[in-house]
């Protein structure tokens, strides 16, 4: 709940009761000070007897003026004859209208009442009543008094619809409102901004008057701005908005590729990096859990066994279709999380698909996915060429094990692609196997010697026919002979050893 929300309208107000505003202008020089330049109040002609400002009924004289400034009605300031220096406004009203309002339902009252008897009301034995109320002065400093005027005109009509037409007239009648305990136009004015847009200063103007309002007259206010039931599963809201679109973009939405690069840019734009990569690491492990289930279930013995060639068909393409689905999200989730470099998580985890690996090994000796999924390899592969490519650039700082684990288990499943799909190019330029070959002998490179050795041996299919064509595995192999033939420490390395030691 926002700050103060709690508040509770004192029972009379006060001059001073919304202290956020403004208390004067700058200039009090600029304020229009006559009644006729400040707002026309004076009856036109058919205007109804009784009605707002008839000076010939009215049996209250209010006198507005600017907060800050003397009072002029008062007896000590009658002789100050420049107006200028005190800007104000008077006004003809009448009790049974100002009666709607609380603030003057309470200053009419027996107990604060004070008439003046040497003005008499026609056909009345009572006086005129003189109040001042003060004007606060934060919306046009050039026209105080035109929402005081607005806000006192509709204890006369209570036209809310016609009055209150855009969200600035809200604003600015619900202050004098408030001030006033005119109800009836706080919930005008609370109903109205409750169910039209606002713009970024609009909902500013709003946070700022909340705290002055009932609990039941925020509440929908409060609703639209804050977060009122926090995620079942202890994720924030917001969190949870944005696992959901990237669901949508992934998956259901027709419009795909607008929606993903919609998508894109509000992960790239939020404002939490905290919060994309704990959504991003959440959408990775849900379709790479979905995709592994798939292709567990196609390897299984249980599919192997089935008997029904047209069953065993069906099953085939809907597994294998939605394993495609599966890699071609998680390929675009991947790209996200290496753009704003929160990637580490997934390259921990996609190293340590050992199972998902020997999958897709027994699924790519077969022939069914060639009709089914053709794009299965080639989506899977980028996945494992983009992490491999972080990783040797150091864009990823993974620690030696789950190097290790990466090109341990998934360079074979690039040997089977390799021997059963035709190679296919990779950003129009290199061949994505070339690429991915290339990744994986840099990573080999920073790995212990020993266990280069067993990894480079499995690369042996990297070789062509012209030792030219494959200078990557050349320079892979000169640098582990270069190593291994070292001594321990070769007798340059000894003598600097021996030199820090003595120092």
């Amino acid at each position: 709940m926002f700050a103060g929300a709690s508040k509770k309208r004192q029972r009379v107000g006060s001059s001073d009761r919304l202290s956020s505003f403004p208390d004067t202008c700058e200039n009090l020089s600029d304020v229009t000070v006559s009644i006729s330049a400040a707002i026309s109040v004076s009856r036109p002609a058919g205007t109804v007897i009784g009605g707002f400002n008839d000076h010939t009924t009215a049996d209250v004289l209010l006198h507005l003026q600017l907060d800050g400034s003397p009072d002029l009605s008062a007896p000590d300031n009658v002789g100050i004859p420049d107006p200028v220096l005190s800007p104000s406004l008077d006004l003809h009203l009448h009790s049974s209208s100002l009666r709607r309002s609380r603030y003057f339902a309470a200053r009419l009252s027996d107990r604060w009442l004070r008439p003046d008897p040497s003005s008499l009301v026609a056909g009345s034995s009572y006086g005129i009543s003189r109040l001042t109320l003060k004007v606060q002065t934060a919306g046009n400093c050039r026209r105080p008094f035109d929402a005081y005027v607005t806000v006192l005109q509709l204890l006369y009509s209570l036209d809310f619809s016609a009055t209150i037409l855009s969200v600035s007239d809200a604003l600015e009648m619900l202050p004098i409102a408030l001030e006033l305990l005119f109800d009836d136009c706080i919930r005008a004015c609370v109903r109205f901004l409750e169910a039209v847009p606002w713009t970024d200063e609009e909902e500013e103007g709003v946070l700022g008057l909340v705290p002055f309002l009932k609990e039941e007259e925020s509440r929908d206010l409060l609703a639209r701005i804050f977060p009122l039931v926090p995620a079942g599963d202890g994720n924030s809201i917001s969190e949870e908005m944005l696992f959901g679109l990237i669901l949508k973009a992934i998956h259901s939405h027709p419009r795909v590729a607008t929606v993903k690069a919609f998508v894109a840019n509000l992960l790239r734009d939020y404002s939490s990096l905290d919060s994309v990569r704990r959504v991003l690491d959440r959408a990775f492990l849900v379709s790479l859990g979905t995709m592994k289930e798939l292709l567990g279930e196609y390897a299984s013995p249980d599919f192997r066994v089935a008997g029904d060639n047209d069953e065993t068909e069906a099953f085939q393409r809907l597994k294998l279709h939605a394993a495609v689905v599966n890699a071609r999200s998680l390929f675009w989730i991947l790209e996200r999380m290496i753009e704003l470099r929160v990637a580490d998580s997934a390259a921990k985890e996609w190293c340590n698909q050992a199972s998902l690996a020997s999958d897709l090994q027994k699924t790519f000796r077969e022939d069914a996915w060639r009709n089914i999924a053709p794009g299965l390899p080639s989506l899977v592969l980028r996945c494992t060429s983009r992490l491999a490519n972080e990783m040797a650039a150091g864009s990823i700082l993974a620690p030696r094990q789950v190097r290790l684990e990466l090109v341990k288990h998934w360079l074979p499943v690039l040997n089977v692609c390799r021997e059963t799909v035709s190679p296919m190019p990779s950003n129009g330029h290199k061949m994505l196997y070339q690429d991915l070959e290339e990744s994986f002998l840099q990573i080999i490179s920073t790995l212990p010697i020993c266990d280069a050795r067993d990894l480079l041996q499995q690369c042996l299919c990297f070789s062509t026919r012209n030792v030219d064509d494959c200078p990557h595995l050349v320079l892979a192999f000169n640098t582990w002979f270069r190593r291994a033939n070292r001594s321990q420490l070769d007798d340059s390395t000894a003598s600097t050893k021996r030199s820090y030691e003595i120092l």
